[in-house]
């Protein structure tokens, strides 16, 4: 599914509609002056483009928090005031991708790019800054951070929010322009003790000296405000799969193509690869809930990427390349396309040591 030259960037992304507002998801290409996005059919992403997002004049917002449900998307505004909201399937994505849409549209002006760049690092915190006021912010009903309940290591958390979503949230309420700034931030009001670490993956991070350490840009931390630190366990019965399922450590994540058990027809999936316990959920990225359409253990599964030429035995319609093929310990087999052979080799390489 690769593009000719003149590419900058290209990989699955779910894009809202103008006259249905629903979420589809589509192959986006980044050229110089225009961002094309294609139909896929079974595995193929069509000949002409389904439509183009010219970039000239465009403003892009990164993180964009009008879907509270969707907090790793995109929004451009082209010059004639369409907006466009795009979704990504990690934090790194999204970020890779506003840079490089960015970094397009100023392709003309060199000062402006290097001055992007340069944000990127930056430190420059707001002068006069009022963590108290950061935290009425945040405490807001309407505008404030979104708790959340998290599930870590078998535990459900009430009321919390992740390190991810408090840095979106600081930069888009203008708190702080880089992700640098907000992390420092977040550091502070965690040392002042307006939010506390909770679970494994934050607590064990104030064990590092430096302050700037301490807290984690990642969506898989979780934290609460100081007040607030009650922990209840989760009956089985309240989720669609076992907790230990999800608990896991996030290892992989990203978009693949999936063959159906049933139809056998090809469809995009959010793949989630998780360790001890080692699993491989895979979500459906049109839908606003946050919960597995499926999923396998990986203990005792085999994984092997499927011949380039023609159409593999197991693997109905004409889809062909950069396929593999994980046997489930139960024979179920599952055939899943990646866009290229580098990613493939990836996610073969990330799976195998977890089988």
């Amino acid at each position: 599914m690769q593009e000719a030259t003149g590419v900058l960037k290209e990989g699955f992304l779910v894009k809202r509609g103008h006259i249905v507002r629903n979420w589809k998801v589509r192959w986006f290409v980044l050229l110089q002056d225009k961002l094309l996005y294609y139909k896929i059919e079974g595995g193929k992403k069509e000949p002409s483009p389904k439509g183009r997002i010219l970039l000239d004049g465009c403003t892009i917002t990164c993180p964009c928090l009008e879907y509270e449900n969707r907090p790793l998307v995109i929004k451009l505004k082209t010059k004639t005031n369409t907006d466009y909201f795009l979704e990504c399937c990690s934090r790194e994505e999204r970020d890779s991708w506003a840079l490089d849409i960015t970094g397009a549209i100023h392709a003309g002006h060199p000062v402006q790019v290097q001055e992007l760049h340069r944000m990127k690092n930056s430190f420059k915190l707001l002068e006069n800054i009022s963590l108290h006021h950061i935290v009425e912010r945040m405490c807001n009903s309407s505008t404030g951070i979104r708790l959340t309940r998290n599930l870590e290591q078998g535990n459900r958390y009430k009321e919390t929010f992740t390190g991810s979503a408090l840095v979106d949230w600081l930069i888009s309420h203008s708190f702080a322009v880089s992700r640098f700034e907000a992390v420092t931030l977040a550091s502070m009001l965690m040392e002042e003790n307006f939010i506390k670490p909770v679970g494994t993956r934050s607590t064990e991070a104030t064990r590092y000296s430096e302050l700037s350490e301490q807290f984690l840009d990642d969506s898989t931390a979780l934290y609460m405000f100081a007040e607030s630190s009650k922990k209840s366990i989760s009956s089985k019965e309240e989720l669609q799969f076992n907790i230990s399922e999800l608990s896991g450590t996030i290892v992989k994540q990203g978009f693949l193509v999936k063959q159906g058990h049933k139809r056998k027809n090809w469809k995009v999936r959010r793949f989630v690869l998780r360790a001890e316990p080692a699993f491989l959920h895979y979500y459906d990225p049109t839908k606003e809930e946050n919960r597995p359409v499926g999923g396998f253990s990986l203990r005792g599964c085999l994984v092997s990427a499927l011949e380039d030429n023609g159409v593999p035995a197991g693997v109905k319609g004409n889809v062909q390349g950069n396929l593999f093929k994980i046997i489930t310990k139960k024979d179920i087999h599952y055939y899943i396309q990646a866009s290229s052979k580098a990613e493939r080799a990836q996610w073969i390489e990330a799976i195998k040591p977890l089988t």
